[in-house]
């Protein structure tokens, strides 16, 4: 089996940042990195000064006029990008919607049963999409499902705030609830009482 040589072959890498001789074209740029003055530098005494430092000297931007490089070792500075893409991911994860579906004249038992499971999925960290559902000619209670959608986002206070109030959209009137953020319990202050202390 051969061997790749991964230090001749990075081509994507060389495609997302041009380092050291790979830059070409350019008479000066901008500079910026650790342990040096950012500034303006001719090409070749940037060059001169990453090579010094034992590092790279790598373009991260390159339609700046004039062109933006970092003075940084290549491999440290596509982990710290890598590492920061990771967390942007994780920040963007998507938000799971839970549907709960009532019809209009929900019964208590029924009510109540669905309500937990709206209380678990927010605990979870999931929105829930409620709505009432209306066949042929139930639709003529739509004020009794406004009534419901209101008396569960009431229920939900606790867990949930209300991202839109109930809304007629063709056979189903919804209401959407987005998880309540758990807030930080404040830190309990103990008084001191020396004289209890000291006896």
């Amino acid at each position: 089996m051969a061997v790749v040589n991964r230090r001749h072959n990075p081509k994507e890498k060389e495609q997302e940042n041009r380092i050291n001789e790979q830059i070409r074209g350019i008479r000066e740029v901008r500079l910026v990195g650790e342990n040096i003055e950012p500034g303006v530098y001719s090409f070749s005494e940037a060059l001169r000064m990453a090579e010094d430092e034992g590092v790279d000297l790598i373009e991260i931007s390159p339609n700046a006029n004039p062109p933006v490089c970092r003075i940084a070792d290549y491999q440290k500075f596509l982990y710290q990008q890598k590492k920061r893409l990771k967390e942007q991911k994780q920040k963007a994860s998507k938000i799971v919607v839970k549907e709960i579906r009532f019809g209009p004249q929900t019964d208590d038992h029924d009510y109540n049963f669905k309500l937990k499971h709206a209380k678990s999925f927010l605990e979870e960290g999931s929105k829930v999409k409620a709505y009432v559902f209306f066949k042929g000619r139930s639709i003529l209670f739509k004020d009794q499902g406004e009534v419901l959608l209101l008396r569960f986002a009431n229920d939900l206070e606790e867990f949930a705030k209300v991202d839109s109030l109930p809304q007629l959209e063709g056979k189903r009137m919804i209401i959407m609830l987005s998880p309540k953020k758990k807030e930080a319990k404040p830190k309990v202050v103990k008084k001191e009482e020396p004289a209890e202390g000291e006896k």
